[in-house]
């Protein structure tokens, strides 16, 4: 039986492991404003020895999350074809994604403040569907740009065939 989120016709580009490294530092932020609040709350009201273990359980959560975002970034890929792009990833919840040219209404690359400092830039492509919405994050700026370029002119190619 074929893989539906794998076919083997096509030449995956995997995304930059960067993506998991600016993932990490949004979490480490995120857990450690958590965290130091959870300690003084609990610590000022409570008790001390409760705000200690909030500490710990959050601190578990952090490093749980370290695991899911490696493997998260791992499975994320695109690949183009001739009439469509696919975009796959998931480790539990596996996407395939196939967004045809011709159904491509406009093409966005954003970039936050980390993900500039890393390098890294992540492109959506709008249909008339939200449903059938795409982003591919973790790319390489010049890559984004490319594939931006690339889809608009097919999207538009395609788009006149209608």
């Amino acid at each position: 039986m074929d893989d539906l989120f794998a076919p083997s016709d096509v030449s995956w580009t995997p995304v930059s492991p960067k993506l998991a490294t600016v993932r990490r530092l949004n979490a480490a932020l995120m857990f450690g404003v958590a965290g130091i609040g959870a300690l003084v709350v609990l610590g000022l009201t409570v008790g001390w020895t409760y705000g200690v273990l909030a500490l710990v359980v959050l601190g578990a959560g952090f490093v749980w999350s370290w695991v899911l975002i490696g493997r998260n970034q791992r499975s994320w890929k695109y690949a183009e074809r001739d009439d469509e792009l696919l975009v796959s990833h998931g480790i539990m919840f596996r996407e395939l994604v196939v967004v045809p040219y011709g159904r491509m209404q406009f093409v966005d690359v954003t970039a936050g403040p980390l993900e500039r400092a890393y390098g890294i830039a992540t492109v959506e492509l709008h249909t008339a569907t939200p449903a059938t919405d795409a982003k591919i994050p973790g790319l390489h700026p010049d890559e984004a740009g490319r594939l931006r370029d690339r889809l608009s002119a097919l999207g538009q190619a395609q788009a006149w065939g209608l």
